[in-house]
Parts: C-alpha cells; sequence; structure tokens
C-alpha cells in the first residue's frame, strides 16, 4: 500500500539524515587510529554515554515492534523490559569494574583471561551471529515507514538504508556512533511523545478512552501467573528478561563499549544509571501507543488495516492521521531509533573481530592502519549481511517483530549468559570445566533449536515454550561446568580481579 509523500514530511526527514551524515564526516577526521574507531578517546562524559545506550538499545524494533506487540497480544511483553532495574543494580555494582579494568576493549577479552581462548571466540562468533539477525530485524523495521514515504518497493528501500548506513558509520566509528546514538535518543523520545499525542488527540475519549476500551479487550494484561513452561506466562516471560538483560549488562559489546568508553568509572555507572531509569517508562510508553492504536481502530474501522502487518499499523496511522510536518518529525524518529542500533551494532561486531579474532589468531602482528581498515571492511560487510536478513524477515510471516527477537534471543542465544555468570561468581570453574559444559551446552541447544523449528518428530521433541530454551541451556551450562569442578582436580591458578571474590585481592 502506497501512501502520497507530503512535502513537509519529506522536508523532515531529509533533514535528519543530511544531519547524520554531516555528523559523521565530522566525526571521521578523528578517527585515525583502530583504538579510537573502536572506543573514541575514553573521555566521554556519563549524560552522553546514558543517553547513546538508551540509542542502542531503543530501536526500531521498540519503536514499531512494540507497539505491534500490544496491538495484536497484550502488554506481557513487556515484562521483558520491567527486569531492567534489578539487573542494573547489578551492573552498576558489579559488572563495570569488570571490563574497566586494565583498558579492555571487548567483552570477550574478560572471557579469555576467565576461561581460556575457547571460550572467548565461542562468546565473540555468539555475539557476531545474534546482533546480524538483531540489525537485520531493525533494518527490516526502519524500511516499513520509508516504504510508505517514498512508494518504492520494500526490497529497494531496504537496500538504499543499508547504503546510507554505510555513508555515515563506516566513517567515524565510536565518535559517531556514541554522539549520533545520543541526538538520535532524544529525537527518538519526542517522536514517540507527539505519536502518543496524535492518536489521543484523534480519540473522542481520549486517555481514559483507551484504558477503558483497552481493559475491555484484556490489552493491559501482563499475561497469566500460572507457571507453565509451555505458554508465555508471566513467569516465563520475566525469567527471559532476567536472562536478556544479564546478557546485556554483563556481556553485551555494544553495552560494554560504553562501560570503557566512559571518562570514569563512576561516569559508566552514572550512564547506566541514566539509561536505565529513562528506557522503562519509555518502553511503556510505545506499548500504551500500540494499545492506544487498537482503540483507535476498533472506534474507527478502516478496511485498508485488515491487509497491514502489525508492524506496519504505526506507520500507517502516521501517514493518514498525523499532521504534515509532525509526521515527518515522527518518521524521523523511527529512523533515528533504526540507525542508533545499526551503527552501534556494526561498530561492535568490526571491534570484537578485530580485537577477539584478527589481532590473537588470524591477523597477528599487523600495523594499526591495517586493523583501522579492516574494521571499515568488516563494518561493510555485516551491513551487506543485514540487508539479506532484512529481506528474509520481509517475506517471513509472523506475529511481530518483537515475538521473532524474543524467540530468536532465547533460542540462538547460546550460553553466553551462563559462562559470565560462572566467571563473575565462581572460583571454582576452571577452563576444562567451562570448555566441556560448553559443549554439553550447544548440543543441548541444538537439540532445542531443532524441537522449536519442528524438525524433530514429535516423540522426540521436549515440550517447552521457545522462551523457555535459552534458560534451560544456561542452566545447564552453569549446573553441569560447577559439577565438574568438583570432580576436576585443576592446578591452582590466580584469579585476581577475574572474580567477585578476587576482585580486592592482590
Amino acid at each position: 500500500m502506497n501512501l502520497h509523500i507530503r512535502p513537509l514530511d519529506a522536508a523532515a526527514v531529509a533533514a535528519y539524515l543530511i544531519g547524520m551524515l554531516v555528523l559523521g564526516f565530522v566525526s571521521a577526521r578523528r578517527s585515525a587510529t583502530a583504538e579510537h574507531y573502536f572506543v573514541g578517546h575514553r573521555n566521554f562524559p556519563g549524560w552522553v554515554i546514558g543517553l547513546s545506550m538508551l540509542g542502542s538499545i531503543i530501536s526500531s524494533t521498540t519503536f514499531l515492534a512494540l507497539p505491534a506487540a500490544a496491538y495484536v497480544l497484550d502488554w506481557r511483553q513487556l515484562t521483558v523490559n520491567l527486569m531492567v532495574p534489578f539487573v542494573a543494580l547489578l551492573a552498576v555494582v558489579i559488572f563495570i569494574p569488570f571490563f574497566r579494568r586494565a583498558g579492555l576493549t571487548s567483552a570477550f577479552e574478560y572471557l579469555g583471561d576467565r576461561f581460556g581462548p575457547v571460550t572467548r571466540i565461542y562468546g565473540t562468533i555468539s555475539f557476531i551471529f545474534l546482533q546480524l539477525i538483531r540489525l537485520a530485524q531493525v533494518l527490516f523495521l526502519m524500511s516499513l515507514p520509508m516504504q510508505f514515504l517514498t512508494g518504492a518497493s520494500l526490497e529497494w528501500v531496504i537496500v538504499g538504508a543499508g547504503v546510507f548506513v554505510a555513508l555515515y558509520a563506516v566513517a567515524g566509528g565510536m565518535e559517531t556512533v556514541v554522539w549520533a546514538d545520543a541526538v538520535q535518543a532524544a529525537i527518538k523520545v519526542l517522536g514517540g511523545v507527539l505519536c502518543l499525542i496524535c492518536v489521543l488527540k484523534e480519540l473522542p475519549g481520549g486517555f481514559a478512552q483507551v484504558v477503558a476500551v483497552g481493559s475491555a479487550n484484556h490489552k493491559f494484561s501482563l499475561g497469566t501467573f500460572d507457571w507453565d513452561v509451555h505458554q508465555r506466562t508471566f513467569w516465563t516471560v520475566a525469567i527471559l528478561g532476567l536472562l536478556n538483560w544479564l546478557n546485556i549488562y554483563s556481556g553485551e559489546q555494544t553495552i560494554v563499549q560504553r562501560y570503557v568508553a566512559a571518562r570514569t568509572t563512576w561516569e559508566a555507572r552514572k550512564a547506566t544509571m541514566i539509561f536505565s531509569a529513562i528506557a522503562v517508562p519509555v518502553w511503556t510508553m510505545f506499548f500504551f501507543i500500540g494499545t492506544a492504536l487498537f482503540v483507535f481502530f476498533k472506534v474507527n474501522p478502516d478496511p485498508a488495516v485488515a491487509k497491514l502487518q502489525a508492524d506496519q499499523m504505526l506507520p500507517y496511522f502516521v501517514f493518514t492521521h498525523v499532521p504534515v510536518g509532525i509526521a515527518g518529525v515522527i518518521i524521523a524518529a523511527v529512523m533515528a531509533a533504526a540507525m542508533s542500533a545499526l551503527d552501534s551494532g556494526v561498530n561492535s561486531i568490526a571491534t570484537v573481530t578485530v580485537v577477539d579474532l584478527l589481532r590473537p589468531h588470524l591477523a597477528k602482528g599487523r600495523s594499526d592502519r591495517f586493523y583501522l581498515t579492516a574494521a571499515r571492511v568488516v563494518t561493510v560487510l555485516a551491513l551487506m549481511v543485514a540487508v539479506g536478513g532484512a529481506l528474509f524477515f520481509s517475506r517471513l510471516e509472523k506475529e511481530s517483530m518483537n515475538d521473532v527477537s524474543l524467540i530468536v534471543f532465547s533460542v540462538l542465544g547460546g550460553s553466553i549468559t551462563g559462562v559470565y555468570m560462572v566467571g563473575f561468581f565462581t572460583t571454582r570453574v576452571d577452563s576444562g570445566s567451562a570448555n566441556i559444559a560448553l559443549a554439553v551446552s550447544v548440543a543441548l541447544n541444538i537439540y532445542l533449536g531443532l524441537g522449536v523449528m519442528q524438525v524433530l518428530p514429535a516423540a522426540w521433541r521436549i515440550g517447552v515454550h521457545s522462551y523457555w530454551v535459552g534458560t534451560v541451556v544456561n542452566l545447564t551450562f552453569i549446573g553441569v561446568a560447577y559439577g565438574l569442578s568438583f570432580l576436576r582436580k585443576s592446578p591452582p591458578r590466580t584469579l585476581t580481579g577475574l572474580t567477585v571474590w578476587t576482585m580486592g585481592s592482590k
């Protein structure tokens, strides 16, 4: 479905795009070394890092897929994000000091120090794989409103968006990413607020009508509180949320890079607190927007809506019911949400590829210029893969992209969260025990994943919901690794600075 381009909306989007290009090329002049490309000058203030975290995490998945999830179902997927404050406390007290030590650049350098190269390589490859899937999802969602705006085919919009991000993200590195994400965070919050105001203004009963009609249709439900591993209950989603945010705060490279790019440990902690304080209300607002859209189209039936995917509901409303000019700002906010995730994602992929794969294994002892060039090449390649993945998602039957995101994390996330937890909180588990446990958990992950995809015969499957796969795999890793540590007699090894219990040891 194509809608007519309104010049003022197009002008607002064009102004945003030009601003991002200028910022990228100005920052590129400062990215003369690989170190700067990965972490800037390591002197960013906490408020900028905090907004940058917000920009990186709140992507087009937030802007389009969260309202879609609320529109199609209810608020149960918000439960994932309600777990943030609990895990943020761990990050401030425990995780940040680990990664601030000794000038680390990659989250997986810690795994190498704690468990050796096998675990480090596993973590690196797992991260790259998952990040590429996430980038594909973000790029697909970003392309939906651009398709409405331009009238071009979705395929060409996806390709064009990928090329644009490459123009500014490849050149500037982390300097561009942090400042661009901070600006984009402000734009996307403004866009969300404007969108909510416009939906409420279009409803005769406003906020009260959304609450009344939404409640009557159970749209504010967080899911049943029964304990059922076969269903998306409150507890299923809450546990997935704890696992998800433990993964992000303890080993997600896009976040760890910001920990180490901050001026001081206090600034890194302040950044994390700023992000965590802003993010939960913002996520809640986007779920409320989805419920408001449900109420709007229930009160004002539109035959065109039946032909739309859930993730297209918000763009369609914006282009058909939001005043000209304001619609352009909201679409620019959707693009900002996507681009902040894309530039952070490709920069983090480039960082771990160079720091964890090229320097120690595949291309040792090369010049700094070689590694800087390699980082830029990897950035381009990552965007090319993301374009291909976005084209795949455009053809995939799905409830919403947020549901797809949660399934991908659970089924394909592996046991990396368990690896970090064992590394941080135990002194018994050595590299041998960790590697054996890793092999067991990967095998289990493959088995459960094949069951979820219904590749295995029904009699061979374990009947758990896809949201439970990650939890089962990570708990298996922790149990096997810790159990083996009692059976193996590994030689004593200093763990100074590598666990909670040895952070202060000399």
